[in-house]
């Protein structure tokens, strides 16, 4: 049961680190994070009584 739990923390670990890196190299090889850059306007109406 020790050895199950000290796997899926270094399975864990090796995750966060690999999604880290991914995050800082990913642009490199095309993948864009960026927000897509669109104005939305919607009217709103105010009940004011």
């Amino acid at each position: 049961m020790g050895r199950l739990i000290k796997f899926l923390i270094y399975l864990i670990c090796l995750s966060f680190i690999g999604l880290i890196g991914y995050a800082y190299i990913g642009p490199f090889f095309g993948a864009d994070f960026s927000a897509p850059q669109s104005e939305i306007r919607e009217p709103v109406i105010l009940n004011a009584d």
